[in-house]
């Protein structure tokens, strides 16, 4: 009993003399969680220490065009010579992230190509669905599903939302939407660092030519897409980081670091797929034949003045074997939908072969003045070239882009304009002439 007086008598005092500070401690209520420990960045984090969580990306690109139209090029059998149109490039959203510890997953919809002939209606379409088991932090990640871990360059996978010119070089991405979907390919994939070198390598499993819009079931004495069930397709692309170490988080490269880094980087990569071509000789045999394409490149973006000025170059040189005097057209976000003249190789719109078997030259370079130019704003003019030898011309083909940015708020916010020509040829492989367009491009993104 005595003891217990004594305890009651000791809580007692040390209430009475406690300090005032300690006293205003005891009543604080407990620190609320800052906000950033559950959204920041763009991120919602799903673990305290924050190496969990998902992040959220959107990027809107609209064009507003006026050009020269092919020959022969027709829309809902009207002639047309040349006009004006608006179109929605690109649309995307992403969100990925570390929902575990070494799990990663990533997902991005959208929309590409976008104008007033285009399908309404017809919704977003899945871009990538992957996801990926992290063995080694740093050295090998393995992975599966539709992506665009691919082969071959740099910019066969391109970070869009960061391009340098106001669209990415069309060509490296040798099988879009043939054999893939817009370059995405279902498949398993390794990627990783080892030391300087970065490296990804990808078995993946061609989409069927027969639901491809340029599918064409006969067979001729040109090489096409065979339409048996294709064999799988092999990739790898090898680069050496000399300077800054960049991002493998995602498959896409960036455009331009716009002097945030200074990154020099040498490259080479391989797409192959067995038996992935056909023709018929002379005898009217059919001939299967392998498709092999090798690429090298080379990336130097950097700072170089102390005002902000910046530079970003890429040079790039292509092999492309599709088989015998193969030759495919690109057209983005084509204003167009039929020809009348069937002479025109090109097709209608603004359709160029950009695609062939043969080689491929590639330079684009552009220079950031420095910040605060206009305002907060600043300019950032580009010029770009593929110059090509492809077996199915007569004279080779020359592509050209000249533009310039206007970074409003970096890649955030982006004016482009661009002029660009194109050239024209007929089917027997001569160059008959060159049109023009001019391009007017705003960016969002964040």
């Amino acid at each position: 009993m005595k003891a217990l007086k004594y305890a009651v008598a000791f809580c007692g005092l040390s209430a009475l003399f406690l300090s005032p500070e300690a006293k205003a401690q005891e009543q604080q209520p407990a620190p609320e969680k800052t906000k950033h420990e559950f959204w920041h960045d763009k991120k919602l984090y799903l673990n305290e220490d924050g190496s969990n969580y998902l992040k959220f990306a959107l990027l809107s690109q609209v064009w507003i065009r006026n050009q020269v139209y092919n020959p022969g090029t027709t829309i809902f059998d009207s002639p047309k010579s040349g006009g004006t149109d608006i179109g929605i490039r690109r649309f995307r959203i992403q969100m990925y992230g570390q929902v575990a510890d070494r799990v990663f997953i990533y997902g991005q919809i959208g929309q590409n190509n976008f104008n007033n002939v285009s399908d309404r209606k017809q919704g977003f379409f899945i871009h990538d669905a992957l996801g990926e088991y992290e063995i080694d932090k740093e050295r090998l990640s393995l992975g599966a599903g539709l992506s665009s871990w691919t082969g071959l360059s740099r910019f066969s996978a391109s970070s869009v939302g960061s391009i340098m010119g106001i669209d990415i070089p069309l060509f490296l991405e040798s099988t879009n939407d043939v054999t893939d979907q817009f370059v995405r390919k279902l498949s398993f994939y390794a990627k990783g660092k080892l030391g300087k070198l970065d490296y990804r390598v990808a078995f993946a499993q061609p989409l069927a030519i027969q639901k491809s819009s340029s599918y064409v079931a006969a067979i001729s004495e040109r090489s096409n897409f065979s339409p048996k069930p294709p064999q799988m397709q092999y990739n790898g692309y090898f680069q050496y980081q000399f300077k800054d170490q960049e991002s493998n988080l995602t498959p896409y490269a960036t455009g331009s670091y716009l002097g945030k880094k200074k990154v020099l980087n040498i490259g080479a990569g391989i797409v192959y797929q067995q038996d992935a071509m056909w023709h018929k000789n002379i005898a009217n045999d059919t001939i299967h034949t392998d498709m092999l394409h090798l690429a090298a490149d080379i990336f130097y973006d950097a700072p170089i003045g102390s005002r902000g000025e910046a530079i970003s170059f890429y040079g790039n040189f292509t092999h492309y074997d599709f088989g015998t005097n193969y030759i495919r057209n690109a057209a983005p976000m084509n204003p167009a939908n039929g020809s009348n003249d069937s002479s025109i190789l090109n097709g209608s719109g603004n359709g160029f072969p950009a695609y062939g078997t043969g080689n491929v030259l590639y330079a684009q370079l552009g220079y950031k003045l420095k910040d605060n130019l206009i305002g907060t704003t600043t300019l950032m003019p580009y010029v770009a070239i593929q110059h090509a030898h492809y077996e199915r011309l007569n004279k080779d083909m020359n592509f050209y882009d000249i533009g310039v940015n206007w970074l409003l708020n970096g890649q955030t916010s982006k004016f482009t304009v661009s002029y660009q020509n194109r050239p024209i040829y007929n089917t027997s492989g001569n160059l008959m002439d060159h049109k023009g367009a001019f391009i007017a491009q705003y960016q969002v993104s964040i």
